[in-house]
């Protein structure tokens, strides 16, 4: 289920992409991209109900578009632990150790006594 609101996100993303970039900004966009006048593109793309149906596609998309990464948020938190990763990493270390514990001077057993053969 995680997969294929991956893939939606994506190929939403993509669509969401192309739609603004046909959009007609202050520079003309790709939407007059056709040259002169009277040509197909500018027949399909060109004049208000182009512009319109546009904006609505940028809205749908992007509505889309944050929904579904609510959506993909949500699902990805939900299998992770709700613990601190502090508390993980103290409950499984290991104890410490202490040098001079149990032995006698000078980290020897037997009280530090060296033997010197007499």
């Amino acid at each position: 289920m995680y997969a294929f609101f991956l893939t939606l996100l994506v190929l939403d993303g993509i669509f969401l992409g192309i739609v603004i970039l046909l959009q007609q900004g202050k520079g003309g966009g790709l939407a007059a991209m056709g040259g002169g006048g009277g040509t197909a593109i500018d027949g399909a793309m060109g004049g208000r109900q182009a512009s319109e149906f546009l904006v609505r596609s940028t809205w749908a998309a992007g509505a889309a578009f944050m929904v579904l990464a609510l959506i993909l948020a949500i699902m990805s938190s939900r299998g992770a632990d709700t613990g601190s990763i502090l508390q993980q990493e103290f409950e499984q270390a290991p104890a410490p150790v202490l040098p001079d514990a149990g032995a006698g001077q000078g980290g020897q057993e037997g009280g530090g006594v060296i033997p010197d053969g007499s």
